[in-house]
């Protein structure tokens, strides 16, 4: 098996610089893109073969902006520069390409455009239609010579843009939000629904490429947001008596599922990350064992949501959401709704809060300071329907839901930590470091537990104190 990475230079400079076209150096937007698929590439194992470049400026300084972004003691890639490889037609870069010489059986070449896309299509019928700068296809091609290939030989393509790579990247050209300051509270909703979507639906191909782990977090926080929204629309229509929407419970409840399909992928992204940020208290070799460990499930629950997320009915659940926005009778419940009607039921689960609140011990179980974050974020969901109106709360709504974010994620490390000492029955030291380790881990969520217990009652800050 051949491994073919076919790789965009980064943007370039314009050409009213007066530069020869093969000087034209890189942007600040293509030096951001190269950065931006560096730690894709290495990844993918696209620097561990030969690595051929075209002379150009702007290839050659994607390679070096890529190289310096690597991590420290990472082996950057070891480049050739060929003239060849500064061409824009296709037939003379497929030609090249069977000239290679057997041997390496991993190629990247760094090029250009329409040339790298028209080999693409000539290997593989399901080349994009588009190779926009910094972008990479990944061709696995049969055999085990380059002067062999045949047309469309490819068993498999994949293709990488710099704006699925990185998350600030990708706002860039995320979907614009409406203006809805003259909207009615509906209008403003149903704007908001409809952007929502938008949204979850653009972020798909940054999760699935599994790069940055900001996409993820966004695609979950604009799924709960459209459930908040519907959410709202179901309690004022119970609490008031004024009539419900068909169907509405039962579109929330795929909502729900889909965001809780992300919520282990989401917990060890956080914990890697922490991991990075401050090492644990274990030796060398049993830090890189949990790293691996952690990778590994990482792996695992990515693969499996890539799957979810490219079921038809997954396409066709969240089709039918946006249909259900539309309708005639959901609309009618939007329309029902008003601030008086949103903040009666904001009043009510302030007030389920702080029953849940005075009724937390020292001895409670973790699940109830998790139900307890739960209910701040259906209540910030809620207040963020009127921002304007409820951003005092909101401010202060920010810092209790920090802390009982800290306090679970706590929690989370605890049951991880246990899974791999678990998996480790050989290794009676590591397991006495993991066990150490929750028991600090178990001191800082006492700790919390004082801090959570001693908050105020929220409705002593809520829209019924103003």
């Amino acid at each position: 098996m051949l491994e073919l990475y076919l790789l965009r230079h980064a943007k370039a400079k314009c050409e009213g610089e007066k530069l020869p076209d093969a000087e034209r150096p890189l942007s600040q937007r293509g030096r951001n893109q190269a950065a931006a698929m560096a730690p894709a590439l290495m990844r993918r194992s696209a620097f561990e073969g030969e690595v051929v470049s075209s002379p150009a400026r702007r290839a050659r300084e994607t390679l070096e902006a890529m190289a310096e972004l690597l991590p420290e003691g990472t082996p950057g890639p070891v480049a050739h520069f060929d003239e060849a490889l500064y061409t824009f037609d296709g037939e003379a870069l497929r030609a090249w390409l069977q000239g290679r010489p057997e041997g390496s059986r991993r190629l990247l070449v760094v090029g250009h455009n329409p040339a790298l896309l028209e080999l693409a299509r000539w290997l593989s019928p399901e080349a994009p239609e588009a190779l926009p700068t910094g972008a990479l296809l990944h061709l696995r091609l049969p055999g085990e010579s380059w002067q062999a290939l045949e047309k469309h030989a490819a068993e498999g393509l994949a293709s990488l843009t710099p704006e699925q790579a990185s998350h600030a990247l990708f706002l860039r050209r995320a979907p614009a939000p409406p203006d809805l300051r003259k909207a009615d509270l509906a209008g403003r909703l149903l704007g908001q629904l409809g952007h929502l979507y938008r949204l979850v639906r653009t972020l798909e191909p940054g999760v699935m490429a599994g790069i940055d782990p900001e996409f993820l977090h966004q695609y979950r926080v604009n799924l709960r947001r459209s459930r908040a929204i519907g959410e709202a629309v179901l309690a004022t229509a119970r609490q008031s008596g004024s009539g419900k929407a068909p169907g509405l419970k039962k579109r929330l409840k795929v909502l729900k599922a889909r965001a809780q399909a992300t919520s282990d992928l989401r917990d060890l992204d956080v914990f890697l990350e922490s991991l990075a940020d401050t090492p644990p208290p274990l030796v060398a070799r049993s830090r890189l064992a949990l790293e691996r460990f952690l990778k590994a499930h990482q792996r695992e629950q990515h693969t499996a949501l890539c799957q979810q997320l490219s079921q038809p009915d997954y396409a066709e659940q969240m089709q039918a959401w946006q249909a259900f926005v539309d309708s005639r009778e959901f609309g009618q419940a939007l329309a029902r709704l008003s601030t008086p009607k949103v903040e009666a039921v904001l009043a009510e689960r302030i007030a389920g809060h702080d029953r849940d609140l005075a009724g937390l011990t020292p001895d409670a179980p973790d699940e109830a300071f998790h139900d307890l974050r739960k209910a701040v974020k259906r209540i910030r969901y809620l207040a963020e329907l009127e921002p304007k109106r409820q951003r005092r709360f909101l401010k202060g709504l920010k810092a209790r839901q920090t802390l009982l974010g800290e306090f679970q994620d706590l929690c989370t490390r605890q049951a991880w930590i246990a899974a791999f000492a678990a998996g480790s029955p050989k290794a009676p030291r590591r397991r006495k470091e993991c066990d150490a380790w929750c028991a600090a881990l178990e001191a800082q969520k006492r700790a919390l537990r004082e801090r959570i217990m001693a908050l105020a009652p929220l409705r002593e800050s809520g829209p019924a104190a103003r």
